[in-house]
């Protein structure tokens, strides 16, 4: 970190910095502070944004544009709202320039800045730019095109969420997300129930309308949507989001009142995904003081939980078109109420509850033979001989 980055974040000594940093149009040390996004408090960022905000006149408002160049969502705010401010002919034309032939960086802050310059060349940009794979390009374009009132585009988003392609589907579930309607929830659930990246979509699901809400309204699609988010938890899902999604509340709800099978399932999957996050250093290790507390508050409040009760509910889950009977298999430990799913006409679930009987030490060759009866995947075939 250069002098001029430490007076810059620092509690004392800036003064001179910001007023370099904006009136001299010091490019490189902009730069700089982006770089160490990841690096720096939340707060001290705020600090910085506000400094700079303080600084900015309609004199030197158009250095601003040289520090497009290097994309930060923790500026971005102070930048766009002191263009916007300012905003003319002119600048709006360097705007529409840079938006049209500019990099994603430059791009992203663009697509903010014409969420309020309701200028009408922007929204082909808008539009374009709406499937961009830097996130936030994506995002402020759907931020923008909601504010614009555009409708075509959230229907086309709808649309998409039907693609075979996962990962445009994916990404039509990030434009609804920034898009900010609610009435997209239900159709993004749906889109979640029969994804390959189910537990990609129920990650993104939060940001536009709570667990909870979800819960309140549809108690079975806001257990789909948890158990999904439990499932990605750590590999795919941030431990951070503990905090977005407010797992602690969303659990303790749970376990205090839980009266199905479906919410004994999910719980007995949560119990089993924290004791993993924190019996394997790995998962932990990186995370801050506050992310770790979470996570083991987390624990100890599903071991309040009664495992035996839950147990209880496994066998009611164990129906072939029961949304949560994979989840249900893993805690199964009735044979008989398991191999009843070999006569299942879904092929994943019969190799699942081959394996589940495996473990259980109750695949003999009868089962085996049901299940190759009913199995004509050449590669389902292949592990079910093989177990």
């Amino acid at each position: 970190m250069t002098e001029n980055l430490k007076k810059l974040t620092g509690k004392y000594g800036y003064e001179p910095v910001v007023r370099h940093l904006v009136n001299d149009c010091d490019v490189e040390l902009f730069k700089e502070l982006t770089e160490k996004d990841d690096f720096l408090f939340d707060f001290v960022k705020q600090n910085v944004a506000q400094r700079i905000a303080k600084e900015i006149n309609n004199s030197n408002y158009k250095n601003l544009i040289e520090f497009l160049k290097y994309y930060s969502p923790s500026y971005e705010d102070v930048i766009v709202s002191n263009l916007v401010k300012y905003a003319d002919e002119d600048l709006t034309d360097i705007m529409l320039e840079k938006f049209e032939n500019g990099t994603d960086d430059e791009k992203a802050y663009c697509a903010k800045f014409f969420g309020y310059v309701q200028d009408s060349l922007a929204h082909d940009f808008l539009v374009a730019n709406s499937y961009s794979d830097f996130e936030y390009l994506q995002r402020n374009c759907a931020i923008s095109l909601a504010q614009r009132g555009d409708r075509t585009s959230y229907q086309k988003a709808l649309s998409e969420l039907l693609s075979a392609d996962e990962f445009e589907k994916l990404s039509a579930v990030k434009f609804l997300v920034a898009y900010g309607d609610k009435d997209a929830v239900k159709s993004i659930i749906d889109a979640m129930k029969t994804s390959a990246m189910a537990e990609n979509i129920a990650g993104e699901i939060p940001y536009l309308k709570s667990i909870k809400e979800i819960l309140d309204e549809n108690e079975l699609d806001g257990l789909l949507v948890l158990n999904s988010i439990i499932n990605g938890l750590g590999e795919i899902l941030p431990l951070g989001t503990v905090f977005d999604y407010e797992l602690f509340d969303i659990f303790e709800k749970l376990v205090n009142d839980y009266n199905n099978g479906s919410a004994a399932v999910v719980l007995l999957n949560a119990k089993e995904k924290f004791e993993t996050l924190t019996e394997n250093d790995e998962y932990l290790f990186d995370e801050d003081k506050d992310v770790k507390n979470e996570v083991y508050d987390i624990k100890k409040l599903l071991n309040s939980a009664d495992k035996k009760e839950l147990l209880k509910f496994v066998n009611g889950e164990l129906k072939e078109n029961n949304p949560f009977v994979f989840t249900a298999l893993d805690f199964a430990i009735d044979a008989i109420a398991v191999r009843e799913l070999l006569k299942s006409e879904n092929q994943t679930l019969i190799l699942k509850t081959a394996e589940v009987l495996k473990k259980l030490g109750y695949l003999d060759e009868t089962a085996k033979t049901v299940a190759l009866g009913k199995v004509t995947d050449l590669n389902i075939k292949s592990i079910i001989r093989a177990l």
